[in-house]
């Protein structure tokens, strides 16, 4: 399993912008890029959902919420997907989850809370 490391949480306003990295740090090039990874937000109240995932080719897909607002995005050579996320609401408050999957293997990373307030 691929071990994924999130940054870039914090704390921002309603109509501001983050990015997020995920970083697997200890995968080869030749594995990675086997590799579709995606972002997901759990909340208390609510089940993890998808926001984006990247796929091998370099595919976006998004979850409702997020069109048109969020961008996914992947460098193979830095074995990085970065998340960045704009026009950000307080519905956005969420702990975010990378996640890499390539058919056989699914790995998650620890998270990172973002906090979208005034």
């Amino acid at each position: 399993q691929l071990q994924l490391r999130e940054s870039g949480g914090g704390l921002v306003q309603p109509g501001g912008s983050m990015r997020l990295s995920c970083v697997a740090p200890r995968a080869i090039f030749s594995v990675f890029i086997d590799y579709s990874v995606g972002w997901y937000r759990q909340t208390p109240e609510k089940e993890r959902e998808l926001v984006a995932v990247v796929s091998r080719d370099g595919s976006p897909k998004y979850g409702d919420p997020v069109k048109g607002r969020f961008t996914i995005s992947r460098d193979n050579s830095r074995k990085t997907v970065y998340l960045q996320m704009n026009n950000l609401k307080p519905e956005d408050t969420a702990v975010y989850y990378c996640n890499a999957d390539n058919g056989l293997q699914n790995s998650w990373g620890q998270g990172t809370l973002v906090s979208v307030s005034s």
